[in-house]
């Protein structure tokens, strides 16, 4: 499945960009002030963080509801530290809590569920190639 998205600097100000995904409505990307950006929307780190708790909560709702399990909600919080990042060591921990369930062996199982979702294993064990290019004139 191929998707594009379509990310556009804004004219009035300094690292915003406006990103634009069929059917979404924009989704906008800064960079925090310390960077030189304002600081107006979630940095490019936030996107890659929060999808991973997103997905994660997604994949054991599911789960949960295919079992038939009482799972009233979930929330998650994901914890970055990026003070190795510069050398090529990026850790998030993710914390979950499950609401309505209290069975230890569900709540285990929730949360190793909760590893296969499609942005752990990409994160994890995929292999990404990206391909940069710069648009010719047409």
């Amino acid at each position: 499945m191929k998707k594009s998205i379509a990310v556009t600097s804004e004219r009035n100000h300094v690292f915003r960009q406006r990103v634009e995904l069929d059917g979404f409505d924009e989704i906008y990307v800064d960079v925090p002030e310390a960077y030189g950006g304002e600081g107006s929307a979630p940095d490019p780190h936030d996107y890659f963080d929060l999808s991973l708790g997103a997905c994660k909560a997604i994949t054991a709702q599911m789960y949960a509801r295919r079992k038939q399990w009482p799972l009233e909600g979930i929330s998650v919080t994901v914890n970055r530290d990026d003070s190795e990042e510069r050398k090529g060591l990026y850790r998030l921990e993710v914390v979950m809590s499950f609401y309505g369930i209290d069975d230890p062996e569900q709540l285990a199982r929730l949360e190793e569920i909760s590893h296969k979702c499609p942005i752990h294993r990409l994160m994890t064990s995929a292999t990404v190639e990206v391909t940069t290019r710069t648009a010719t004139e047409a």
